[in-house]
Protein backbone atom coordinates (compact mmCIF):
# COMPACT_ATOMS: atom_id res chain seq x y z
CA UNK A 1 0.00 0.00 0.00
CA UNK A 2 1.24 3.34 -1.18
CA UNK A 3 2.11 6.08 1.76
CA UNK A 4 2.28 8.87 -0.70
CA UNK A 5 0.81 11.87 0.17
CA UNK A 6 -1.11 14.22 -2.67
CA UNK A 7 0.48 17.44 -1.12
CA UNK A 8 -1.42 20.31 -2.99
CA UNK A 9 0.79 22.56 -5.23
CA UNK A 10 -0.10 25.75 -3.27
CA UNK A 11 -0.20 26.45 0.54
CA UNK A 12 -3.57 27.61 1.88
CA UNK A 13 -3.76 31.56 1.44
CA UNK A 14 -3.51 31.48 5.45
CA UNK A 15 -0.18 29.05 5.85
CA UNK A 16 1.41 31.74 2.95
CA UNK A 17 0.30 34.48 4.73
CA UNK A 18 1.78 33.74 7.95
CA UNK A 19 4.76 31.85 6.41
CA UNK A 20 5.73 34.76 4.58
CA UNK A 21 8.81 36.21 5.51
CA UNK A 22 9.06 40.07 7.05
CA UNK A 23 10.78 41.33 4.00
CA UNK A 24 8.15 40.64 1.72
CA UNK A 25 6.20 43.44 3.34
CA UNK A 26 8.52 46.19 3.33
CA UNK A 27 9.58 45.12 -0.31
CA UNK A 28 5.64 45.91 -1.59
CA UNK A 29 5.71 48.96 0.43
CA UNK A 30 8.80 50.63 -1.23
CA UNK A 31 7.47 49.49 -4.72
CA UNK A 32 4.32 50.99 -3.34
CA UNK A 33 6.53 54.26 -2.87
CA UNK A 34 8.38 53.95 -5.58
CA UNK A 35 5.87 53.67 -8.20
CA UNK A 36 3.44 56.35 -6.26
CA UNK A 37 6.46 58.88 -6.58
CA UNK A 38 7.11 58.11 -10.51
CA UNK A 39 4.15 57.72 -11.56
CA UNK A 40 0.93 58.02 -9.64
CA UNK A 41 1.81 61.19 -8.11
CA UNK A 42 2.68 62.65 -11.62
CA UNK A 43 -0.53 61.98 -13.31
CA UNK A 44 -2.31 62.88 -10.06
CA UNK A 45 -0.94 66.09 -10.28
CA UNK A 46 -1.45 66.44 -14.15
CA UNK A 47 -5.22 65.43 -13.95
CA UNK A 48 -5.35 68.00 -10.52
CA UNK A 49 -3.78 70.88 -12.58
CA UNK A 50 -5.99 70.28 -15.66
CA UNK A 51 -9.27 70.40 -13.30
CA UNK A 52 -9.31 71.74 -10.69
CA UNK A 53 -5.93 74.55 -11.19
CA UNK A 54 -7.01 76.96 -8.16
CA UNK A 55 -8.52 74.50 -6.12
CA UNK A 56 -11.96 74.62 -7.40
CA UNK A 57 -13.50 73.17 -10.53
CA UNK A 58 -14.01 75.34 -13.39
CA UNK A 59 -15.71 74.57 -16.21
CA UNK A 60 -15.73 77.74 -17.71
CA UNK A 61 -12.27 77.73 -17.70
CA UNK A 62 -12.40 74.21 -19.32
CA UNK A 63 -14.45 75.44 -22.09
CA UNK A 64 -12.59 78.08 -23.00
CA UNK A 65 -9.28 76.43 -23.58
CA UNK A 66 -10.83 73.31 -24.92
CA UNK A 67 -13.08 75.50 -27.54
CA UNK A 68 -10.39 77.59 -28.54
CA UNK A 69 -10.35 77.59 -32.44
CA UNK A 70 -6.49 76.74 -32.55
CA UNK A 71 -7.40 73.32 -29.38
CA UNK A 72 -9.53 72.75 -32.30
CA UNK A 73 -7.84 72.70 -34.98
CA UNK A 74 -5.02 70.68 -33.29
CA UNK A 75 -7.07 68.27 -32.02
CA UNK A 76 -9.07 67.02 -35.06
CA UNK A 77 -5.02 67.26 -36.52
CA UNK A 78 -4.04 65.53 -34.06
CA UNK A 79 -7.24 62.52 -34.51
CA UNK A 80 -6.77 62.64 -38.37
CA UNK A 81 -2.79 62.15 -38.61
CA UNK A 82 -2.58 59.65 -36.12
CA UNK A 83 -5.60 57.75 -37.67
CA UNK A 84 -4.36 57.90 -41.53
CA UNK A 85 -0.89 56.69 -39.92
CA UNK A 86 -1.86 53.84 -38.08
CA UNK A 87 -3.92 52.86 -41.51
CA UNK A 88 -1.36 53.13 -43.68
CA UNK A 89 1.28 51.13 -41.49
CA UNK A 90 -1.64 48.30 -40.57
CA UNK A 91 -2.14 47.97 -44.59
CA UNK A 92 1.76 47.92 -45.32
CA UNK A 93 3.07 45.76 -42.16
CA UNK A 94 0.59 43.34 -42.76
CA UNK A 95 1.10 42.80 -46.17
CA UNK A 96 4.73 42.56 -45.75
CA UNK A 97 4.05 39.63 -43.18
CA UNK A 98 2.40 37.60 -45.38
CA UNK A 99 4.80 38.02 -48.42
CA UNK A 100 8.00 36.96 -45.82
CA UNK A 101 5.84 34.37 -43.74
CA UNK A 102 3.50 32.62 -46.69
CA UNK A 103 5.02 32.84 -49.75
CA UNK A 104 8.71 31.62 -51.29
CA UNK A 105 10.29 35.00 -51.49
CA UNK A 106 14.22 34.54 -52.10
CA UNK A 107 16.54 36.04 -48.88
CA UNK A 108 13.57 36.69 -47.09
CA UNK A 109 16.12 37.25 -43.71
CA UNK A 110 18.13 40.09 -45.20
CA UNK A 111 15.37 41.56 -46.37
CA UNK A 112 13.32 41.27 -42.81
CA UNK A 113 16.55 43.01 -41.55
CA UNK A 114 16.23 45.85 -43.40
CA UNK A 115 12.84 46.46 -43.37
CA UNK A 116 12.24 46.45 -39.38
CA UNK A 117 15.89 48.24 -39.39
CA UNK A 118 14.09 51.85 -39.59
CA UNK A 119 11.92 51.14 -36.65
CA UNK A 120 15.50 51.02 -34.52
CA UNK A 121 16.32 54.90 -36.01
CA UNK A 122 15.35 57.54 -34.00
CA UNK A 123 12.42 59.41 -35.23
CA UNK A 124 13.84 62.67 -35.06
CA UNK A 125 17.15 61.07 -37.16
CA UNK A 126 14.47 59.53 -39.66
CA UNK A 127 12.44 63.09 -40.37
CA UNK A 128 16.14 64.64 -41.18
CA UNK A 129 17.26 61.96 -43.64
CA UNK A 130 14.13 62.57 -45.50
CA UNK A 131 14.34 66.23 -45.65
CA UNK A 132 17.59 66.44 -46.88
CA UNK A 133 16.89 63.54 -49.30
CA UNK A 134 14.18 65.14 -51.01
CA UNK A 135 15.26 69.03 -50.79
CA UNK A 136 16.44 70.98 -54.08
CA UNK A 137 20.23 70.37 -52.65
CA UNK A 138 19.71 66.75 -51.89
CA UNK A 139 23.38 64.94 -52.24
CA UNK A 140 21.60 62.00 -53.71
CA UNK A 141 19.11 63.54 -55.88
CA UNK A 142 20.68 66.35 -57.31
CA UNK A 143 23.64 64.72 -59.21
CA UNK A 144 21.57 62.36 -60.74
CA UNK A 145 19.26 65.61 -61.80
CA UNK A 146 16.15 64.42 -59.96
CA UNK A 147 16.46 66.86 -57.12
CA UNK A 148 13.43 70.15 -56.87
CA UNK A 149 14.07 73.02 -58.39
CA UNK A 150 15.71 75.94 -56.06
CA UNK A 151 12.68 77.72 -53.80
CA UNK A 152 10.36 74.62 -54.72
CA UNK A 153 8.18 74.44 -51.70
CA UNK A 154 9.54 70.52 -50.01
CA UNK A 155 7.39 67.93 -50.65
CA UNK A 156 7.11 66.84 -47.17
CA UNK A 157 5.86 69.98 -45.21
CA UNK A 158 2.63 69.38 -45.76
CA UNK A 159 -0.21 67.15 -43.31
CA UNK A 160 -0.04 64.23 -46.15
CA UNK A 161 4.42 64.22 -45.39
CA UNK A 162 3.95 64.17 -41.26
CA UNK A 163 1.12 60.75 -42.51
CA UNK A 164 3.64 59.31 -44.64
CA UNK A 165 6.37 59.30 -42.43
CA UNK A 166 4.55 58.43 -38.99
CA UNK A 167 3.40 55.60 -41.03
CA UNK A 168 6.91 54.77 -42.42
CA UNK A 169 8.14 54.22 -39.07
CA UNK A 170 5.31 52.32 -37.08
CA UNK A 171 5.22 49.90 -40.55
CA UNK A 172 7.55 47.48 -38.55
CA UNK A 173 5.53 47.79 -35.55
CA UNK A 174 2.60 46.01 -37.47
CA UNK A 175 4.91 43.95 -38.93
CA UNK A 176 6.72 42.11 -35.78
CA UNK A 177 3.07 41.52 -34.44
CA UNK A 178 1.50 40.02 -37.83
CA UNK A 179 4.62 38.16 -38.31
CA UNK A 180 4.35 36.62 -34.85
CA UNK A 181 0.49 36.13 -35.52
CA UNK A 182 0.99 34.24 -38.53
CA UNK A 183 3.25 31.57 -36.86
CA UNK A 184 0.31 30.54 -34.49
CA UNK A 185 -1.99 29.93 -37.45
CA UNK A 186 -2.45 26.19 -37.90
CA UNK A 187 -0.77 25.10 -41.06
CA UNK A 188 -2.95 22.08 -41.94
CA UNK A 189 -6.06 24.60 -42.81
CA UNK A 190 -3.29 25.99 -44.81
CA UNK A 191 -2.77 22.85 -46.76
CA UNK A 192 -6.25 21.12 -47.13
CA UNK A 193 -7.61 24.70 -48.84
CA UNK A 194 -4.62 24.43 -50.97
CA UNK A 195 -5.53 21.05 -51.49
CA UNK A 196 -8.86 21.61 -52.37
CA UNK A 197 -8.01 24.16 -54.92
CA UNK A 198 -8.38 27.68 -53.29
CA UNK A 199 -6.02 29.87 -54.92
CA UNK A 200 -3.78 32.23 -52.54
CA UNK A 201 -6.08 35.18 -52.17
CA UNK A 202 -8.86 33.14 -51.28
CA UNK A 203 -6.50 31.32 -48.63
CA UNK A 204 -5.78 34.78 -47.27
CA UNK A 205 -9.24 36.36 -47.25
CA UNK A 206 -11.00 33.23 -46.33
CA UNK A 207 -8.45 31.79 -43.38
CA UNK A 208 -5.41 33.84 -42.88
CA UNK A 209 -7.17 36.93 -41.62
CA UNK A 210 -9.57 35.97 -39.66
CA UNK A 211 -7.41 34.29 -37.17
CA UNK A 212 -4.18 36.70 -37.50
CA UNK A 213 -7.35 39.35 -36.62
CA UNK A 214 -5.90 39.94 -32.88
CA UNK A 215 -1.85 40.39 -34.01
CA UNK A 216 -3.14 42.98 -36.60
CA UNK A 217 -4.88 45.50 -34.17
CA UNK A 218 -2.73 44.76 -31.99
CA UNK A 219 0.23 46.49 -34.05
CA UNK A 220 -2.24 48.87 -34.82
CA UNK A 221 -2.68 49.78 -31.09
CA UNK A 222 1.15 50.45 -30.54
CA UNK A 223 1.18 52.43 -34.04
CA UNK A 224 -1.59 54.73 -32.76
CA UNK A 225 -0.12 54.86 -29.39
CA UNK A 226 3.41 55.75 -31.20
CA UNK A 227 2.02 57.70 -33.68
CA UNK A 228 -0.46 60.11 -31.56
CA UNK A 229 2.80 60.91 -29.16
CA UNK A 230 5.64 60.99 -31.73
CA UNK A 231 6.87 64.24 -31.30
CA UNK A 232 10.28 64.16 -33.30
CA UNK A 233 7.95 63.80 -36.28
CA UNK A 234 5.22 65.88 -35.90
CA UNK A 235 7.73 69.00 -34.87
CA UNK A 236 10.29 68.88 -37.20
CA UNK A 237 7.04 68.67 -40.11
CA UNK A 238 4.51 70.10 -38.40
CA UNK A 239 6.17 73.36 -37.47
CA UNK A 240 7.81 74.28 -40.34
CA UNK A 241 4.48 73.35 -42.52
CA UNK A 242 2.30 75.39 -39.95
CA UNK A 243 0.44 72.19 -39.29
CA UNK A 244 -0.56 71.64 -36.13
CA UNK A 245 -1.06 69.30 -33.59
CA UNK A 246 -1.49 68.51 -29.57
CA UNK A 247 1.81 67.30 -28.90
CA UNK A 248 3.49 70.46 -31.27
CA UNK A 249 0.71 72.98 -29.29
CA UNK A 250 1.83 72.06 -25.92
CA UNK A 251 5.50 72.41 -26.69
CA UNK A 252 5.38 75.51 -28.21
CA UNK A 253 3.21 77.11 -26.03
CA UNK A 254 5.14 76.03 -23.33
CA UNK A 255 8.61 77.45 -25.03
CA UNK A 256 6.27 80.92 -25.69
CA UNK A 257 4.85 81.22 -22.13
CA UNK A 258 6.51 79.45 -19.65
CA UNK A 259 5.65 77.99 -15.94
CA UNK A 260 2.11 80.61 -16.26
CA UNK A 261 0.80 78.48 -19.44
CA UNK A 262 0.91 75.49 -17.09
CA UNK A 263 -2.22 74.57 -16.36
CA UNK A 264 -3.86 75.04 -19.23
CA UNK A 265 -0.73 72.82 -21.21
CA UNK A 266 -1.91 70.10 -18.10
CA UNK A 267 -4.93 70.40 -19.11
CA UNK A 268 -4.32 70.02 -23.31
CA UNK A 269 -2.07 66.98 -21.99
CA UNK A 270 -4.77 65.32 -20.58
CA UNK A 271 -6.90 65.42 -23.99
CA UNK A 272 -3.98 64.00 -25.43
CA UNK A 273 -4.17 61.63 -22.93
CA UNK A 274 -7.67 60.76 -23.43
CA UNK A 275 -7.39 60.69 -27.11
CA UNK A 276 -4.69 57.99 -26.82
CA UNK A 277 -6.23 55.81 -24.15
CA UNK A 278 -9.89 56.24 -26.09
CA UNK A 279 -7.61 54.74 -29.29
CA UNK A 280 -6.07 52.04 -27.33
CA UNK A 281 -9.79 51.25 -26.66
CA UNK A 282 -11.24 50.78 -29.58
CA UNK A 283 -8.43 49.48 -31.06
CA UNK A 284 -8.40 46.09 -28.47
CA UNK A 285 -12.61 46.50 -28.75
CA UNK A 286 -12.06 45.16 -32.87
CA UNK A 287 -9.12 43.27 -32.12
CA UNK A 288 -12.07 41.09 -29.61
CA UNK A 289 -14.58 40.87 -32.23
CA UNK A 290 -14.30 37.82 -34.11
CA UNK A 291 -10.56 36.95 -33.15
CA UNK A 292 -9.99 33.33 -33.85
CA UNK A 293 -6.18 32.77 -32.40
CA UNK A 294 -4.97 29.05 -33.18
CA UNK A 295 -1.73 28.37 -30.90
CA UNK A 296 0.64 25.95 -32.89
CA UNK A 297 4.13 25.90 -33.46
CA UNK A 298 3.83 24.42 -37.20
CA UNK A 299 6.15 26.45 -39.66
CA UNK A 300 3.58 27.54 -42.54
CA UNK A 301 3.58 26.42 -46.28
CA UNK A 302 4.95 28.77 -48.55
CA UNK A 303 2.94 29.76 -51.77
CA UNK A 304 4.72 30.25 -55.26
CA UNK A 305 4.84 33.39 -56.33
CA UNK A 306 5.20 32.02 -59.97
CA UNK A 307 5.15 34.35 -63.08
CA UNK A 308 4.73 37.16 -60.32
CA UNK A 309 8.27 36.71 -58.29
CA UNK A 310 10.25 39.11 -60.24
CA UNK A 311 7.86 42.32 -60.11
CA UNK A 312 7.04 41.28 -56.45
CA UNK A 313 10.83 40.80 -55.83
CA UNK A 314 11.73 43.64 -57.21
CA UNK A 315 9.49 45.88 -55.68
CA UNK A 316 10.16 44.94 -51.83
CA UNK A 317 13.48 45.38 -52.63
CA UNK A 318 12.44 48.92 -54.00
CA UNK A 319 10.85 49.58 -51.29
CA UNK A 320 13.88 49.28 -48.91
CA UNK A 321 16.32 51.08 -51.59
CA UNK A 322 13.51 54.27 -51.28
CA UNK A 323 12.66 53.88 -47.46
CA UNK A 324 15.93 53.23 -46.29
CA UNK A 325 18.57 53.73 -48.35
CA UNK A 326 18.01 56.48 -49.88
CA UNK A 327 17.36 58.99 -46.62
CA UNK A 328 20.17 57.52 -44.73
CA UNK A 329 22.39 58.27 -48.06
CA UNK A 330 21.27 61.62 -48.03
CA UNK A 331 22.07 62.10 -44.37
CA UNK A 332 25.56 61.11 -45.17
CA UNK A 333 26.42 62.86 -48.07
CA UNK A 334 25.11 66.33 -46.25
CA UNK A 335 27.51 65.31 -43.00
CA UNK A 336 30.27 65.02 -45.72
CA UNK A 337 30.41 68.61 -46.78
CA UNK A 338 31.14 71.96 -45.26
CA UNK A 339 27.99 73.72 -45.89
CA UNK A 340 24.30 72.67 -46.71
CA UNK A 341 23.26 72.78 -49.85
CA UNK A 342 27.27 71.98 -51.45
CA UNK A 343 27.49 69.48 -53.62
CA UNK A 344 29.22 66.15 -52.58
CA UNK A 345 32.30 65.49 -54.45
CA UNK A 346 36.42 64.78 -54.06
CA UNK A 347 36.81 68.83 -54.01
CA UNK A 348 34.15 69.35 -51.31
CA UNK A 349 33.94 65.98 -48.93
CA UNK A 350 35.15 66.63 -45.42
CA UNK A 351 34.94 65.25 -42.16
CA UNK A 352 35.23 68.26 -40.61
CA UNK A 353 31.36 67.46 -38.97
CA UNK A 354 31.92 64.22 -37.67
CA UNK A 355 35.26 65.72 -35.75
CA UNK A 356 33.27 68.85 -34.63
CA UNK A 357 30.50 66.28 -33.25
CA UNK A 358 32.52 63.93 -31.60
CA UNK A 359 35.93 66.49 -30.27
CA UNK A 360 34.94 69.78 -30.77
CA UNK A 361 31.57 70.88 -30.41
CA UNK A 362 31.02 71.28 -26.28
CA UNK A 363 27.33 71.35 -26.88
CA UNK A 364 26.85 68.09 -28.21
CA UNK A 365 29.31 66.22 -26.54
CA UNK A 366 27.97 67.11 -23.43
CA UNK A 367 24.29 66.18 -24.44
CA UNK A 368 25.55 62.74 -25.30
CA UNK A 369 27.25 62.06 -22.47
CA UNK A 370 24.44 63.13 -20.21
CA UNK A 371 22.07 60.89 -22.24
CA UNK A 372 24.46 58.05 -21.63
CA UNK A 373 24.85 58.38 -17.56
CA UNK A 374 21.29 59.12 -17.80
CA UNK A 375 20.47 56.01 -19.36
CA UNK A 376 22.80 53.80 -17.40
CA UNK A 377 21.73 55.16 -14.28
CA UNK A 378 17.70 54.31 -15.89
CA UNK A 379 19.42 50.43 -16.63
CA UNK A 380 20.99 50.41 -12.90
CA UNK A 381 17.88 51.31 -11.02
CA UNK A 382 15.33 49.89 -13.50
CA UNK A 383 16.17 45.98 -13.51
CA UNK A 384 16.83 44.90 -10.22
CA UNK A 385 13.31 47.25 -9.13
CA UNK A 386 12.00 45.21 -12.46
CA UNK A 387 12.76 41.93 -10.84
CA UNK A 388 11.49 42.76 -7.56
CA UNK A 389 8.30 43.97 -9.23
CA UNK A 390 7.83 41.01 -11.68
CA UNK A 391 7.52 39.03 -8.84
CA UNK A 392 4.94 40.88 -6.70
CA UNK A 393 3.01 41.13 -10.16
CA UNK A 394 3.19 37.26 -11.29
CA UNK A 395 2.63 35.83 -7.82
CA UNK A 396 0.69 38.37 -5.39
CA UNK A 397 -2.64 39.02 -6.32
CA UNK A 398 -4.82 41.53 -5.11
CA UNK A 399 -5.86 45.48 -6.12
CA UNK A 400 -2.13 46.63 -4.69
CA UNK A 401 -0.07 44.61 -7.59
CA UNK A 402 -3.28 45.49 -9.86
CA UNK A 403 -2.97 49.09 -9.40
CA UNK A 404 1.39 48.73 -9.82
CA UNK A 405 0.75 46.72 -13.03
CA UNK A 406 -1.80 49.71 -14.38
CA UNK A 407 -0.19 52.71 -13.61
CA UNK A 408 3.80 50.80 -14.95
CA UNK A 409 2.17 50.29 -18.00
CA UNK A 410 0.00 53.76 -18.80
CA UNK A 411 3.14 55.83 -18.00
CA UNK A 412 4.63 54.15 -20.74
CA UNK A 413 1.67 53.73 -22.94
CA UNK A 414 0.96 57.68 -22.34
CA UNK A 415 2.56 60.10 -25.21
CA UNK A 416 6.09 61.09 -23.72
CA UNK A 417 5.50 64.67 -23.56
CA UNK A 418 2.39 64.00 -20.99
CA UNK A 419 4.96 62.44 -18.88
CA UNK A 420 6.81 66.04 -19.38
CA UNK A 421 4.47 68.11 -18.83
CA UNK A 422 3.68 66.00 -15.12
CA UNK A 423 7.06 65.88 -14.02
CA UNK A 424 7.54 69.69 -14.53
CA UNK A 425 4.40 70.40 -12.75
CA UNK A 426 5.27 67.99 -9.97
CA UNK A 427 9.06 69.22 -9.42
CA UNK A 428 8.50 73.06 -10.62
CA UNK A 429 8.03 74.05 -6.81
CA UNK A 430 11.27 73.78 -4.12
CA UNK A 431 11.48 70.10 -2.45
CA UNK A 432 9.89 70.19 0.80
CA UNK A 433 12.32 69.57 3.55
CA UNK A 434 15.87 69.57 1.66
CA UNK A 435 15.06 73.03 -0.03
CA UNK A 436 15.98 72.57 -3.24
CA UNK A 437 15.00 72.48 -6.64
CA UNK A 438 14.60 69.64 -9.49
CA UNK A 439 13.50 71.34 -12.35
CA UNK A 440 16.06 72.41 -14.81
CA UNK A 441 17.97 69.25 -14.20
CA UNK A 442 19.36 66.30 -15.19
CA UNK A 443 17.57 64.76 -12.07
CA UNK A 444 13.98 65.27 -13.44
CA UNK A 445 14.69 64.06 -16.46
CA UNK A 446 16.02 60.86 -14.69
CA UNK A 447 12.99 60.87 -13.02
CA UNK A 448 10.86 61.09 -16.02
CA UNK A 449 13.02 57.71 -17.64
CA UNK A 450 12.63 55.91 -14.60
CA UNK A 451 8.52 57.02 -14.56
CA UNK A 452 8.71 56.01 -18.59
CA UNK A 453 10.85 53.11 -19.36
CA UNK A 454 9.46 50.93 -16.53
CA UNK A 455 7.09 49.04 -18.57
CA UNK A 456 9.94 48.24 -21.04
CA UNK A 457 11.70 46.74 -18.45
CA UNK A 458 9.19 44.74 -16.99
CA UNK A 459 7.96 43.12 -20.00
CA UNK A 460 10.82 40.57 -20.95
CA UNK A 461 11.28 39.77 -17.17
CA UNK A 462 7.38 38.98 -16.59
CA UNK A 463 7.97 36.72 -19.28
CA UNK A 464 10.65 35.00 -17.80
CA UNK A 465 8.65 34.65 -14.23
CA UNK A 466 6.45 32.47 -16.40
CA UNK A 467 8.91 29.59 -16.91
CA UNK A 468 9.90 29.45 -12.79
CA UNK A 469 7.68 26.85 -10.97
CA UNK A 470 6.10 28.37 -8.25
CA UNK A 471 7.22 25.10 -5.74
CA UNK A 472 11.22 26.67 -6.21
CA UNK A 473 9.80 29.75 -4.27
CA UNK A 474 7.83 28.24 -1.61
CA UNK A 475 10.44 25.67 -1.01
CA UNK A 476 12.97 28.64 -0.45
CA UNK A 477 10.41 30.19 1.98
CA UNK A 478 10.12 27.26 4.33
CA UNK A 479 13.98 26.94 3.94
CA UNK A 480 13.94 30.39 5.92
CA UNK A 481 15.38 32.53 2.89
CA UNK A 482 13.99 35.75 2.81
CA UNK A 483 12.34 38.29 -0.09
CA UNK A 484 15.85 39.78 -0.95
CA UNK A 485 17.76 36.39 -0.68
CA UNK A 486 15.73 34.88 -2.72
CA UNK A 487 15.56 37.47 -5.68
CA UNK A 488 19.22 37.76 -5.56
CA UNK A 489 20.09 34.19 -5.02
CA UNK A 490 17.39 32.33 -6.62
CA UNK A 491 15.22 34.18 -8.85
CA UNK A 492 17.57 36.38 -10.80
CA UNK A 493 19.77 33.53 -12.21
CA UNK A 494 16.83 31.60 -12.83
CA UNK A 495 15.10 34.78 -14.84
CA UNK A 496 18.73 35.10 -16.67
CA UNK A 497 18.72 35.77 -19.50
CA UNK A 498 15.37 38.06 -19.30
CA UNK A 499 17.05 40.78 -17.09
CA UNK A 500 20.16 41.23 -20.12
CA UNK A 501 16.92 41.45 -22.83
CA UNK A 502 15.54 44.28 -20.48
CA UNK A 503 18.84 46.26 -19.99
CA UNK A 504 19.19 46.61 -24.18
CA UNK A 505 15.56 47.51 -24.42
CA UNK A 506 15.54 49.93 -22.12
CA UNK A 507 19.53 51.13 -23.28
CA UNK A 508 18.50 51.00 -27.23
CA UNK A 509 15.11 53.10 -26.21
CA UNK A 510 16.82 55.87 -24.03
CA UNK A 511 19.75 56.78 -25.31
CA UNK A 512 17.87 58.17 -28.65
CA UNK A 513 15.06 59.48 -26.89
CA UNK A 514 13.34 62.64 -27.36
CA UNK A 515 9.41 62.36 -26.56
CA UNK A 516 9.48 62.66 -22.82
CA UNK A 517 12.98 65.04 -22.10
CA UNK A 518 12.09 67.27 -24.74
CA UNK A 519 9.98 69.74 -22.04
CA UNK A 520 12.54 69.18 -19.56
CA UNK A 521 16.18 70.22 -21.22
CA UNK A 522 17.44 73.30 -20.21
CA UNK A 523 20.92 75.32 -20.49
CA UNK A 524 21.82 73.47 -17.05
CA UNK A 525 20.52 69.88 -18.44
CA UNK A 526 20.55 68.46 -22.51
CA UNK A 527 19.60 65.38 -24.51
CA UNK A 528 21.02 64.33 -27.65
CA UNK A 529 17.38 63.99 -29.24
CA UNK A 530 16.55 67.35 -28.49
CA UNK A 531 20.29 68.73 -29.53
CA UNK A 532 19.86 67.75 -32.54
CA UNK A 533 16.20 69.72 -33.46
CA UNK A 534 17.60 72.50 -31.75
CA UNK A 535 20.56 72.26 -34.39
CA UNK A 536 18.61 71.77 -37.29
CA UNK A 537 16.28 75.28 -35.89
CA UNK A 538 19.58 76.96 -36.05
CA UNK A 539 20.16 75.95 -39.11
CA UNK A 540 23.89 73.75 -38.56
CA UNK A 541 22.08 71.30 -40.83
CA UNK A 542 25.34 69.39 -42.05
CA UNK A 543 26.34 69.08 -38.04
CA UNK A 544 22.80 67.52 -37.26
CA UNK A 545 23.36 65.18 -39.69
CA UNK A 546 26.86 64.10 -38.67
CA UNK A 547 25.34 63.68 -35.15
CA UNK A 548 22.83 62.01 -36.91
CA UNK A 549 24.99 59.44 -38.84
CA UNK A 550 27.07 58.73 -35.45
CA UNK A 551 23.65 57.74 -33.69
CA UNK A 552 22.70 55.50 -36.82
CA UNK A 553 26.26 54.41 -36.42
CA UNK A 554 25.44 53.17 -32.54
CA UNK A 555 22.25 51.70 -33.73
CA UNK A 556 23.86 49.24 -35.61
CA UNK A 557 26.28 48.85 -32.99
CA UNK A 558 23.66 47.93 -30.46
CA UNK A 559 21.70 45.09 -33.24
CA UNK A 560 25.00 43.81 -33.93
CA UNK A 561 24.92 43.31 -29.96
CA UNK A 562 21.71 41.90 -30.73
CA UNK A 563 22.67 39.41 -33.37
CA UNK A 564 25.56 37.98 -31.32
CA UNK A 565 24.06 37.35 -28.10
CA UNK A 566 20.25 37.32 -29.56
CA UNK A 567 19.86 33.22 -29.11
CA UNK A 568 20.67 33.40 -25.74
CA UNK A 569 17.81 36.01 -25.22
CA UNK A 570 13.88 35.03 -24.69
CA UNK A 571 12.27 34.46 -27.96
CA UNK A 572 10.93 37.52 -29.50
CA UNK A 573 11.61 39.97 -26.44
CA UNK A 574 13.76 41.64 -29.09
CA UNK A 575 13.14 42.56 -32.49
CA UNK A 576 14.07 40.27 -35.45
CA UNK A 577 17.18 38.09 -34.85
CA UNK A 578 16.97 35.37 -37.42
Amino acid sequence: MSLALDIPKRPSRALRFFRRPSGEPALLIALVIFVGVLSIIPLARLAYSALIPHDAFDWARIEDVLGDRRVLEATLNTIRISVSATVLATVTGTAAALLVSLTDMRHPTLWVFGFVLPLMIPPQVTTLAWIQAFSPASPVLGPLGLSLPPGTHHPLYFEGGIVFLLGLYNVPLVFLFVRASLQRVPASLIEAARANGAGGGAVIRDIVLPLIHGGIFAGAVLTFVSSIGNFGIQAMLGIPAHVSTLITLIYRRLNSYGPSALNDMALLALLLAVLTVLGMSVTAWLARRGDQRADTAQRQPRMALGRWWAPIYTFAWLYLVICLVLPLTALLGTALVRGYGQPLNLDTVTFENFASALFHHEGIREAFLTNLWLTLVTVAVLIPLAVALGYVLTWREGPVAQILRLTSELAYALPGIIIGVAMILSFLRLLPLIDTELYGTVWVILTAYLSNFLALALRPILDGYTEIDLNLDEATQLAGAGIFARLKDIFLPALAPAPTAAAILVFMTAINEIQTSVLLVSSRARTIGPTIIFLEEVGSSTLAAAVNCLMVALVLVLMGVNLLFGRRLPEGVLPRRD
